[in-house]
Order: C-alpha cells, then sequence, then structure tokens
C-alpha cells in the first residue's frame, strides 16, 4: 500500500521542540512536493510547511515561519519536520502527504494532495 507514516509526537511543554518524521511505504517520494499538514480538534486540517523535490522550493505557513524547518533524506524516503519554540496553538493532529503530480510546492488545497499518512499527535501543554 503506497502511503506515508508520521512519527515522532508528543507531549510537550510550551517554548520546546519536537522533530516529525514522514516515512513513504511502498513508493519512492524523491520526486514529489512533500507537505505537512496538522488538524486540531474542531477545525479544519491546515497546511503547515511544504518542501519541493528541488532545493529551495520550501513553504511555510506563515504563523510557524521561523520556528519551523522542513528537509528531506531522499535516502531514507523521509521528510522531517523540526518544530522549535511551540505554542499551544500548534496542538493537533500531524498529517504528511506528497503533491499529486508535481515536485513543486502550490498552494494548500487538500484535494492537491494524496497518500495521506494516518497522522501523529502533538500537545504543547503545561
Amino acid at each position: 500500500q503506497l502511503q506515508f507514516v508520521e512519527s515522532g509526537g508528543g507531549l510537550v511543554q510550551p517554548g520546546g521542540s519536537l522533530r516529525l518524521s514522514c516515512a513513504s511505504t511502498g513508493f519512492t517520494s524523491d520526486y514529489y512536493a512533500i507537505g505537512w499538514f496538522r488538524q486540531a480538534p474542531g477545525k479544519e486540517r491546515e497546511g503547515v510547511s511544504c518542501i519541493g523535490s528541488s532545493f529551495g522550493n520550501n513553504k511555510y505557513e506563515d504563523s510557524v515561519k521561523g520556528r519551523f524547518a522542513i528537509s528531506r533524506d531522499n535516502a531514507k524516503n523521509t521528510v522531517y519536520l523540526q518544530m522549535n519554540s511551540l505554542k499551544p496553538e500548534d496542538t493537533g493532529v500531524y498529517y504528511c502527504a506528497r503533491r499529486r503530480d508535481s515536485g513543486l510546492c502550490g498552494g494548500w488545497n487538500l484535494d492537491d494532495y494524496v497518500n495521506w499518512g494516518q497522522g501523529t499527535q502533538v500537545t504543547v501543554s503545561s
């Protein structure tokens, strides 16, 4: 089955850090842009960050700029999201998915992304 597996979530205090991993299973994700999304309770899923297949094509949602960093290791078919200076409003289930048929990051339209994983829970609380 072609999908991503997210890991690395957990409970952290405000100001803390987590690194999330997104590993592809059953396919090579090198050629596609990969996006991270999150969904807080009672809210719609929203885009957080995206990394393109080429160097320099990264994108961040405004609220995480300067705090989150996305990277990829194509040899491991894995994309990472380093999250620093976490805030309670960062709480949610974090998902990754690949951009449909494109190596470029575009908008945050969920229909443009496929092979969604099951998500990993991030809770920021004191």
